[in-house]
């Protein structure tokens, strides 16, 4: 059980911590922190849950990386279904707070966007369904890839939370114009429950990409770091 806690506070802290920084801060007049902090400050809340949680539950946040994980032989199927339902209740708590707090401003509005991810006329730069659809399993592939490489028994031990952090920087950096970044399922789940209309009927999209995107970056990886047997 306490690993399920551990993926809800974390999955709460990461939408809390990330769509917050975007609904709060993001434009805030005169210091507003942009495209730049909102980027960081996804890379941070799972930089920071890693550390404090990763020897708990793994630290995974994100039904994609659930399945990547699975996919790439280091999670077992059985855990699948409470890890996603831990990670979403997680997600939408911390929507319904974040949606208490950004309610508090006259003339806020959670059907403008609130975070949500988005295509066509609701992607932030007007990018397509098959642009959305391409940039959210490409960025979820390579979350993936970094995920199992800097977690492998091979690789330098106690920064794998530092490599993962950044590498959900960079993809938020390349993909906010495009869908808002997702490459998270509870992440989109959490705010588009209250946004609502359209942020709902285009969820599916950002469901089946980052899992699609997942699966493949787990095979990749199973490919390219499985080690070589030693001929005698």
């Amino acid at each position: 059980m306490k690993k399920y806690v551990a993926e809800f506070i974390g999955t709460f802290w990461l939408v809390l911590g990330g769509c917050g920084s975007a609904v709060l801060a993001a434009t805030f007049p005169d210091v507003g922190i942009g495209l730049l902090g909102v980027s960081l400050a996804f890379g941070l809340t799972v930089l920071t849950m890693a550390f404090a949680i990763g020897h708990i539950s793994g630290c995974h946040l994100n039904p994609a990386v659930s399945f990547g994980l699975w996919a790439g032989g280091r999670f077992p199927a059985k855990e699948l279904l409470p890890y996603i339902v831990a990670q979403v209740v997680g997600a939408v708590v911390a929507g319904g707070v974040l949606f208490l707090i950004a309610s508090g401003k006259p003339g806020f509005d959670a059907s403008a966007g609130f975070a949500s991810n988005g295509y066509g006329e609701h992607s932030p730069g007007g990018y397509s369904l098959l642009s959305a659809l391409v940039a959210e399993i490409a960025m979820t592939m390579m979350f993936l890839l970094v995920i199992l490489g800097a977690t492998d028994k091979r690789a330098p031990q106690g920064f794998a939370p530092i490599a993962i952090g950044l590498c959900l920087t960079l993809i938020h950096l390349v993909s906010i114009p495009v869908t808002n970044t997702s490459v998270n399922p509870a992440r989109s789940t959490g705010v588009a429950v209250f946004a609502g209309g359209w942020a709902i009927a285009q969820l599916w999209l950002f469901w089946i990409a980052p899992i699609v995107g997942g699966i493949l970056g787990a095979v990749i990886y199973r490919f390219i770091g499985s080690e070589e047997k030693q001929s005698s």
